[in-house]
Protein backbone atom coordinates (compact mmCIF):
# COMPACT_ATOMS: atom_id res chain seq x y z
CA UNK A 1 0.00 0.00 0.00
CA UNK A 2 1.53 3.60 -0.78
CA UNK A 3 1.55 6.11 1.65
CA UNK A 4 -0.79 8.58 1.92
CA UNK A 5 1.69 11.41 1.27
CA UNK A 6 4.50 11.72 -0.75
CA UNK A 7 7.72 14.46 -1.92
CA UNK A 8 6.94 16.45 -5.01
CA UNK A 9 9.46 17.66 -6.86
CA UNK A 10 8.06 21.26 -8.49
CA UNK A 11 9.32 24.37 -9.71
CA UNK A 12 8.02 28.06 -8.25
CA UNK A 13 5.63 29.16 -11.22
CA UNK A 14 4.26 32.52 -9.65
CA UNK A 15 4.53 34.68 -7.11
CA UNK A 16 1.70 36.83 -6.17
CA UNK A 17 1.45 39.75 -2.91
CA UNK A 18 -1.68 39.38 -2.39
CA UNK A 19 -1.67 42.09 0.47
CA UNK A 20 0.85 43.51 3.19
CA UNK A 21 0.64 40.48 5.31
CA UNK A 22 0.44 37.82 2.19
CA UNK A 23 1.97 36.40 -0.65
CA UNK A 24 0.74 33.25 -2.76
CA UNK A 25 3.19 30.98 -4.52
CA UNK A 26 2.30 29.08 -7.31
CA UNK A 27 4.34 25.81 -7.93
CA UNK A 28 4.14 23.51 -11.16
CA UNK A 29 5.62 20.56 -12.12
CA UNK A 30 4.54 17.14 -13.95
CA UNK A 31 4.69 15.55 -10.48
CA UNK A 32 1.80 17.29 -9.42
CA UNK A 33 -0.53 15.98 -11.20
CA UNK A 34 -1.03 13.03 -8.73
CA UNK A 35 -1.22 15.50 -6.16
CA UNK A 36 -4.35 14.76 -3.82
CA UNK A 37 -7.13 17.70 -4.13
CA UNK A 38 -8.96 17.10 -0.83
CA UNK A 39 -9.42 20.38 -0.35
CA UNK A 40 -10.82 22.55 3.21
CA UNK A 41 -7.81 22.79 5.45
CA UNK A 42 -5.42 20.32 3.55
CA UNK A 43 -1.95 20.25 5.82
CA UNK A 44 1.30 19.96 3.36
CA UNK A 45 4.75 20.56 3.89
CA UNK A 46 6.93 23.01 1.76
CA UNK A 47 10.96 22.09 2.16
CA UNK A 48 13.16 23.78 2.22
CA UNK A 49 16.73 23.84 0.31
CA UNK A 50 19.86 23.52 1.75
CA UNK A 51 22.28 26.13 0.54
CA UNK A 52 25.25 23.58 -0.90
CA UNK A 53 22.76 20.56 -2.01
CA UNK A 54 19.64 22.20 -2.31
CA UNK A 55 17.03 19.04 -2.56
CA UNK A 56 19.59 16.56 -3.37
CA UNK A 57 19.42 14.93 -0.25
CA UNK A 58 15.81 14.93 0.92
CA UNK A 59 14.71 11.32 0.11
CA UNK A 60 11.61 10.25 -1.71
CA UNK A 61 8.77 7.69 -1.32
CA UNK A 62 8.34 6.81 2.28
CA UNK A 63 10.22 9.90 3.41
CA UNK A 64 9.94 10.13 7.21
CA UNK A 65 11.43 7.79 8.36
CA UNK A 66 14.55 8.08 5.81
CA UNK A 67 14.91 11.71 6.66
CA UNK A 68 14.82 11.55 10.18
CA UNK A 69 18.08 8.93 9.75
CA UNK A 70 20.02 11.96 7.69
CA UNK A 71 23.01 13.58 9.47
CA UNK A 72 22.01 17.23 10.15
CA UNK A 73 24.11 18.69 7.39
CA UNK A 74 22.32 16.57 4.92
CA UNK A 75 18.50 17.26 6.36
CA UNK A 76 16.64 20.02 4.65
CA UNK A 77 14.20 21.61 7.18
CA UNK A 78 10.53 21.94 6.00
CA UNK A 79 7.34 24.08 7.23
CA UNK A 80 3.31 23.04 7.52
CA UNK A 81 1.13 24.91 5.29
CA UNK A 82 -2.52 24.59 3.88
CA UNK A 83 -2.85 23.89 0.60
CA UNK A 84 -4.72 26.89 -0.60
CA UNK A 85 -5.74 25.77 -4.18
CA UNK A 86 -4.93 22.09 -5.94
CA UNK A 87 -5.49 22.03 -9.52
CA UNK A 88 -4.19 18.71 -10.85
CA UNK A 89 -5.21 19.12 -13.96
CA UNK A 90 -2.96 22.13 -14.39
CA UNK A 91 -0.22 20.59 -12.18
CA UNK A 92 -0.16 23.09 -9.94
CA UNK A 93 -0.54 23.92 -6.38
CA UNK A 94 -0.92 27.84 -4.61
CA UNK A 95 0.13 28.15 -1.13
CA UNK A 96 -0.38 31.17 0.74
CA UNK A 97 2.27 32.52 3.38
CA UNK A 98 2.18 35.24 5.83
CA UNK A 99 5.17 37.83 4.87
CA UNK A 100 6.71 38.05 8.08
CA UNK A 101 10.75 38.97 9.34
CA UNK A 102 10.95 36.62 12.28
CA UNK A 103 14.35 35.07 10.75
CA UNK A 104 13.44 32.14 10.31
CA UNK A 105 14.56 29.34 7.28
CA UNK A 106 10.95 29.90 6.02
CA UNK A 107 10.60 33.43 5.92
CA UNK A 108 13.93 33.98 4.76
CA UNK A 109 13.43 31.83 1.75
CA UNK A 110 9.94 33.46 1.33
CA UNK A 111 11.79 36.65 0.75
CA UNK A 112 14.60 35.60 -1.57
CA UNK A 113 12.24 33.35 -3.63
CA UNK A 114 12.08 33.48 -7.46
CA UNK A 115 10.67 32.30 -10.60
CA UNK A 116 12.06 29.34 -11.77
CA UNK A 117 13.84 28.21 -8.38
CA UNK A 118 13.58 24.80 -7.58
CA UNK A 119 11.03 23.37 -4.83
CA UNK A 120 9.74 20.41 -3.34
CA UNK A 121 6.18 19.45 -1.26
CA UNK A 122 4.91 16.61 0.98
CA UNK A 123 1.47 16.49 0.09
CA UNK A 124 -1.18 13.90 -0.70
CA UNK A 125 -1.11 11.35 -2.66
CA UNK A 126 -4.32 10.90 -5.08
CA UNK A 127 -2.91 7.26 -6.55
CA UNK A 128 -2.34 6.20 -2.82
CA UNK A 129 -6.72 4.92 -2.34
CA UNK A 130 -6.29 7.53 1.22
CA UNK A 131 -8.65 10.34 1.21
CA UNK A 132 -8.65 13.10 4.17
CA UNK A 133 -5.27 12.74 5.19
CA UNK A 134 -3.95 15.84 6.82
CA UNK A 135 -7.44 17.07 6.87
CA UNK A 136 -8.59 18.50 10.59
CA UNK A 137 -12.36 19.84 9.33
CA UNK A 138 -15.01 17.68 10.36
CA UNK A 139 -18.36 19.21 11.47
CA UNK A 140 -20.25 16.04 11.26
CA UNK A 141 -23.62 17.72 9.97
CA UNK A 142 -23.67 20.52 13.02
CA UNK A 143 -26.25 22.75 12.76
CA UNK A 144 -24.12 26.11 12.88
CA UNK A 145 -20.28 26.65 12.57
CA UNK A 146 -17.75 28.85 14.34
CA UNK A 147 -14.18 29.18 12.80
CA UNK A 148 -11.92 31.82 14.02
CA UNK A 149 -8.13 32.13 13.58
CA UNK A 150 -5.64 34.32 13.00
CA UNK A 151 -3.54 35.51 9.97
CA UNK A 152 -1.65 31.92 10.24
CA UNK A 153 -5.10 30.16 9.87
CA UNK A 154 -6.68 32.81 7.05
CA UNK A 155 -5.21 30.27 4.10
CA UNK A 156 -7.01 27.07 5.71
CA UNK A 157 -10.43 29.12 6.94
CA UNK A 158 -10.06 30.55 3.35
CA UNK A 159 -10.21 26.88 2.06
CA UNK A 160 -13.11 25.80 4.43
CA UNK A 161 -15.30 28.44 4.31
CA UNK A 162 -15.65 28.18 0.46
CA UNK A 163 -16.15 24.46 0.52
CA UNK A 164 -19.37 24.93 2.56
CA UNK A 165 -22.23 23.59 1.82
CA UNK A 166 -24.82 26.29 0.85
CA UNK A 167 -27.40 26.24 3.47
CA UNK A 168 -24.49 26.18 5.67
CA UNK A 169 -24.86 28.84 9.14
CA UNK A 170 -22.27 30.17 11.39
CA UNK A 171 -19.65 32.68 12.09
CA UNK A 172 -16.38 33.40 11.20
CA UNK A 173 -13.61 36.00 12.51
CA UNK A 174 -10.04 36.57 11.04
CA UNK A 175 -7.62 38.36 13.02
CA UNK A 176 -4.92 40.24 10.23
CA UNK A 177 -2.41 42.73 11.02
CA UNK A 178 -3.64 45.53 8.76
CA UNK A 179 -7.10 46.55 7.58
CA UNK A 180 -5.40 46.26 3.92
CA UNK A 181 -4.67 42.49 4.57
CA UNK A 182 -8.94 41.75 4.01
CA UNK A 183 -9.22 39.05 1.32
CA UNK A 184 -11.99 38.48 -1.20
CA UNK A 185 -13.58 35.60 0.28
CA UNK A 186 -16.96 33.85 -0.51
CA UNK A 187 -18.98 32.14 1.89
CA UNK A 188 -22.45 30.96 2.02
CA UNK A 189 -25.58 33.78 2.53
CA UNK A 190 -25.77 32.08 6.41
CA UNK A 191 -21.86 32.68 6.97
CA UNK A 192 -20.92 35.85 8.02
CA UNK A 193 -17.42 36.72 7.88
CA UNK A 194 -15.53 38.86 9.78
CA UNK A 195 -12.34 40.70 9.83
CA UNK A 196 -10.30 41.88 12.48
CA UNK A 197 -7.46 43.94 12.03
CA UNK A 198 -4.73 44.75 14.44
CA UNK A 199 -3.97 48.17 12.74
CA UNK A 200 -0.65 48.63 15.07
CA UNK A 201 -3.48 48.06 18.24
CA UNK A 202 -1.64 47.30 21.48
CA UNK A 203 -4.53 45.63 22.92
CA UNK A 204 -1.78 42.07 21.44
CA UNK A 205 -1.59 39.58 19.02
CA UNK A 206 -5.29 37.64 19.59
CA UNK A 207 -6.94 39.97 21.89
CA UNK A 208 -9.13 40.86 19.24
CA UNK A 209 -9.91 37.50 17.95
CA UNK A 210 -10.73 36.60 21.90
CA UNK A 211 -13.38 39.39 22.64
CA UNK A 212 -15.11 39.05 18.44
CA UNK A 213 -16.09 35.52 19.42
CA UNK A 214 -16.73 36.18 23.39
CA UNK A 215 -19.21 38.60 21.83
CA UNK A 216 -20.87 36.23 19.29
CA UNK A 217 -21.33 33.68 21.88
CA UNK A 218 -22.75 35.90 24.35
CA UNK A 219 -25.54 36.59 21.79
CA UNK A 220 -26.41 33.86 19.90
CA UNK A 221 -25.25 30.61 22.13
CA UNK A 222 -27.81 30.60 25.61
CA UNK A 223 -28.46 26.43 25.80
CA UNK A 224 -25.27 24.93 26.77
CA UNK A 225 -24.07 23.78 30.42
CA UNK A 226 -21.68 25.23 32.29
CA UNK A 227 -18.43 24.69 35.05
CA UNK A 228 -17.03 21.81 32.55
CA UNK A 229 -13.51 21.14 33.72
CA UNK A 230 -10.50 21.47 30.81
CA UNK A 231 -7.48 20.00 31.46
CA UNK A 232 -4.50 22.45 31.37
CA UNK A 233 -2.01 22.83 28.26
CA UNK A 234 1.11 24.27 28.82
CA UNK A 235 1.75 26.21 25.24
CA UNK A 236 5.57 26.68 26.09
CA UNK A 237 6.24 23.07 26.31
CA UNK A 238 3.58 20.97 24.65
CA UNK A 239 2.08 20.84 21.31
CA UNK A 240 -1.88 22.81 21.38
CA UNK A 241 -3.49 20.24 18.82
CA UNK A 242 -6.50 18.54 19.72
CA UNK A 243 -9.40 17.27 16.68
CA UNK A 244 -11.82 14.95 17.65
CA UNK A 245 -12.27 13.01 14.64
CA UNK A 246 -13.12 9.73 16.30
CA UNK A 247 -16.80 9.61 17.46
CA UNK A 248 -17.22 10.14 13.39
CA UNK A 249 -15.87 7.12 12.66
CA UNK A 250 -18.53 5.53 15.02
CA UNK A 251 -21.43 7.40 13.17
CA UNK A 252 -21.96 10.24 15.88
CA UNK A 253 -23.68 13.31 14.17
CA UNK A 254 -23.69 16.86 15.69
CA UNK A 255 -27.13 17.85 14.41
CA UNK A 256 -28.56 20.50 15.84
CA UNK A 257 -25.27 21.72 18.11
CA UNK A 258 -22.69 23.87 16.95
CA UNK A 259 -19.14 22.54 15.95
CA UNK A 260 -16.13 25.20 16.59
CA UNK A 261 -12.37 25.09 14.61
CA UNK A 262 -9.84 26.92 16.13
CA UNK A 263 -6.84 28.04 15.39
CA UNK A 264 -3.62 30.53 15.61
CA UNK A 265 -1.60 31.72 18.41
CA UNK A 266 -1.46 29.03 20.83
CA UNK A 267 -2.25 31.09 23.76
CA UNK A 268 -5.24 33.10 21.77
CA UNK A 269 -6.42 29.39 20.92
CA UNK A 270 -6.21 28.28 24.28
CA UNK A 271 -8.08 30.85 26.35
CA UNK A 272 -10.65 30.49 23.25
CA UNK A 273 -11.10 26.90 23.52
CA UNK A 274 -11.65 27.04 27.49
CA UNK A 275 -13.75 29.71 27.20
CA UNK A 276 -16.14 27.72 25.03
CA UNK A 277 -15.76 24.51 26.81
CA UNK A 278 -15.28 25.68 30.64
CA UNK A 279 -17.64 28.80 30.51
CA UNK A 280 -20.18 28.09 27.81
CA UNK A 281 -20.30 24.68 28.25
CA UNK A 282 -19.35 23.10 24.35
CA UNK A 283 -18.92 20.14 24.44
CA UNK A 284 -15.32 19.11 24.14
CA UNK A 285 -15.62 16.59 20.89
CA UNK A 286 -16.94 19.45 19.17
CA UNK A 287 -13.82 21.82 19.27
CA UNK A 288 -11.20 21.51 17.15
CA UNK A 289 -8.37 23.95 18.03
CA UNK A 290 -5.00 24.08 16.48
CA UNK A 291 -1.80 26.23 18.00
CA UNK A 292 -0.38 26.49 14.68
CA UNK A 293 2.61 29.18 16.27
CA UNK A 294 3.71 30.69 19.85
CA UNK A 295 3.83 34.42 20.14
CA UNK A 296 7.90 34.90 21.16
CA UNK A 297 8.90 31.80 19.02
CA UNK A 298 10.29 32.11 15.58
CA UNK A 299 8.62 29.49 14.05
CA UNK A 300 6.90 26.29 15.53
Amino acid sequence: MKPAHRPYRARVERVQRLSPSFTRVTFGGPELGDFGADGLDQRIKVVLPLESTGFDTFPSGDWWGEWRALPDHARNPFRTYTARAVRPELREVDVDFVVHADGGPAAAWLAAVRVGDDAMLVGPDATSGVTGSGVEWNPRGASSVLIAGDETAVPAVSSIVESLPADARGCVFLEVPTSADVLELTAPPGVSVHWLARDGSDEGHGARLVEAVRGWTARYVTAWHRGVEVSEVDVDHDILWDVPQGEARHGEALDGELYAWLAGEAAAIKTLRRFLVAEVGVDRRHVAFMGYWRLGRAEM
